[in-house]
């Protein structure tokens, strides 16, 4: 199992990296060239508003058609979008390799962590599983614009979208290695099913709010912080060391969580993480210096961090295994939305109430939500 998860971590690594370069690269071009920051901003929210739309269908084919084909179209969609920039990087061309690869890249989350869930013999190696597969993205998200950012400065914007187009293709040559498993059985009685079976179980809808959850308390740390270091009259620099900061503790934290996951059951690492999460948005406006949001910042990345493979476990634990994959798509698909709509609704609420008033709301929500968390314990006794 571990020879074969570090080929799929290191194939997640290369097609993320894909876009998370692409996401650097595009927007510094589309401005260098002379576009306004309305039409920057559409170019971003592109890379996640493919997988709103495809999240949900792209789950549904995976519970078909296993690991390895829905990765192959990632590969292709990956490739031919970051390629299309290559060749003509001009500004339509890169909102369509924004679509593509956000696309590649939620494609192949989904089916990779389908695949995980499923090969784990267990719930304690099905935890671990996870925890070592949520330390892709860090890895992803420092690899893609570190290495575009250098192909830029040296050798041009289309020297680095071809370095990216290349990305998913390595994925693949790590990932087609893989074994494939047994496609699931669907119990009789079960052949038609649609999206409402999932949603109105009990359990996988509060599960699904927690995870909304904690996906605004992400979405409001990375948007509200720029704008109160500024209210703060902090430098760039130390806005930037701030929010690194944060991504390193999550990071970090994830690399523990294997012993975490061993001695703590996955609702209770959920509820502590949402209490704790709370008390820190809450203290967050309080702060006045650079090392006060920091420290927050650290501590709010350990709390966070710890999450999602805690989410995944459960996940995985209350919904049949035929439906794995598409649970999974509604999951991505509610945090897409969340991440695109999120900071209009933020940017809102902030001439209104104020940037510490948008802190102590979403505190408020978020301290309230965990007794959902804390009920998510009762799973353990069906199963």
């Amino acid at each position: 199992m571990r020879r074969e998860l570090t080929k799929l971590i290191a194939g997640q690594v290369c097609l993320h990296a894909c876009m998370a370069g692409m996401r650097m690269a595009a927007p510094l071009m589309a401005l260098r060239n002379g576009q306004t920051e309305a039409a920057v901003g559409l170019l971003l929210a592109l890379f996640a508003l493919t997988q709103v739309f495809l999240a949900l269908p792209a789950g549904r084919y995976a519970d078909l058609h296993g690991l390895k084909r829905p990765v192959m179209w990632s590969v292709l969609m990956g490739t031919t979008g970051a390629g299309a920039a290559a060749i003509w990087p001009i500004f339509p061309v890169l909102c369509f390799s924004a679509l593509m690869t956000g696309g590649a890249t939620g494609l192949t989350i989904i089916a990779l962590q389908r695949h995980v869930g499923r090969a784990a013999q267990g719930v304690a190696q099905m935890k671990e599983a996870f925890s070592w597969l949520s330390i892709a993205p860090a890895f992803s998200n420092f690899i893609g614009p570190f290495s575009a950012g250098l192909l830029i400065d040296y050798a041009g914007f289309q020297w680095a979208y071809a370095a990216m187009a290349l990305l998913p293709v390595i994925a693949w040559l790590a990932i087609r290695q893989a074994h494939e498993l047994p496609k699931a059985i669907k119990p009789e009685g079960q052949e038609s099913s649609n999206v409402w079976d999932l949603l109105n179980e009990p359990m996988f809808r509060r599960l699904l709010m927690v995870n909304w959850f904690l996906s605004a308390c992400w979405d409001v740390h990375t948007f509200v912080v720029p704008i109160m270091g500024h209210e703060r009259g902090l430098s760039a620099s130390a806005i930037g060391s701030i929010l690194g900061a944060f991504a390193i503790a999550a990071s970090l934290i994830r690399l523990m969580l294997p012993i975490v996951a061993a001695r703590m059951q996955e609702w209770q690492v959920i509820t502590g993480a949402m209490v704790i999460t709370s008390v820190l948005l809450g203290l967050y406006p309080f702060t006045s210096t650079a090392l006060g949001m920091g420290a927050c910042s650290v501590l709010l990345g350990l709390s966070l961090g710890s999450v999602q493979p805690m989410v995944m476990s459960t996940l995985h634990q209350i919904t049949p295994e035929h439906r794995h994959g598409e649970a999974l798509g509604l999951r991505l698909m509610g945090i897409n939305a969340s991440s695109v709509l999120m900071p209009v609704v933020f940017g809102a609420a902030g001439t209104v109430i104020g940037i510490s008033g948008v802190f102590w709301c979403v505190s408020a929500v978020v301290g309230l939500g965990s007794r959902s968390a804390f009920l998510l314990r009762v799973h353990k006794n069906h199963g």
